[in-house]
């Protein structure tokens, strides 16, 4: 069954967040928090035993919006797909890649692991996945719309640019390949990015700012739907 694409903010920015999700599910990283007890004792035994250890639960916990329980959960999982404790940009395409069979999951894994990849050494850290999880499923929408923002500022200059936008809704695209429905055009992308960067870029000067970016999604009611859609994910 195709994916239609009604509402090209909507596609745009809920797009992004719900396909990360879907792929955390798919691969295990979020289990139902039921399924495990509080067994803090082997998580803490659990942490000796990989090449990065994270930071102690009691601070991610201050940091995220996630109980200890939750942060032990999404450990284990993360740790199950993980086990050095790291992720690199390899791995994170062949996740994506085993997800999207049916495109090209590279750059969109690209970007995304930027996104993530706060320190820029290269590799994802359990405390960047959960920091980042928070905002997507628990953070406020202008905490979820400034992550997306930092997305689509791929060089993380502040501005994004309709080159960004497009190289990023070129990359969704790619990724989700022969469903998306109808079947997309070769210029369809570039034609929608017009669009979107038109209505956000509000004073012309050819960039789009934070306080633009976010102003933009919070009037428009399909990015406000698309924000309550990971409220209930854990």
């Amino acid at each position: 069954m195709g994916i239609q694409i009604q509402g090209m903010e909507l596609f745009a920015i809920g797009v992004v967040m719900i396909m990360f999700v879907a792929v955390l599910k798919g691969f295990g990283i979020l289990e139902p928090m039921s399924s495990f007890e509080d067994d803090s004792s082997e998580s803490d035994l659990e942490l000796s035993t990989v090449r990065h250890q994270p930071e102690g639960l009691d601070q991610l916990q201050v940091q995220t919006k996630f109980t200890k329980k939750e942060l032990q959960s999404l450990y284990r999982g993360f740790k199950n797909e993980c086990p050095s404790g790291l992720v690199d940009e390899e791995t994170f395409k062949t996740i994506y890649s085993q997800f999207f069979p049916q495109g090209d999951a590279t750059t969109y894994a690209h970007f995304l692991f930027n996104a993530f990849d706060m320190d820029r050494n290269g590799s994802i850290r359990f405390e960047d996945f959960v920091i980042g999880l928070s905002v997507l499923l628990r953070g406020t929408v202008t905490e979820k719309l400034n992550w997306a923002f930092n997305l689509y500022d791929i060089n993380k200059d502040g501005y994004i640019t309709k080159e960004e936008m497009l190289a990023i809704m070129k990359s969704i695209y790619d990724m989700m390949g022969r469903y998306t429905y109808p079947s997309v055009r070769d210029e369809a992308p570039s034609e929608h990015v017009d669009k979107f960067f038109q209505k956000m870029d509000r004073n012309r000067d050819g960039v789009v700012t934070i306080d633009e970016f976010i102003e933009t999604c919070q009037k428009d009611e399909n990015i406000m739907n698309s924000m309550q859609l990971f409220e209930n994910v854990l």
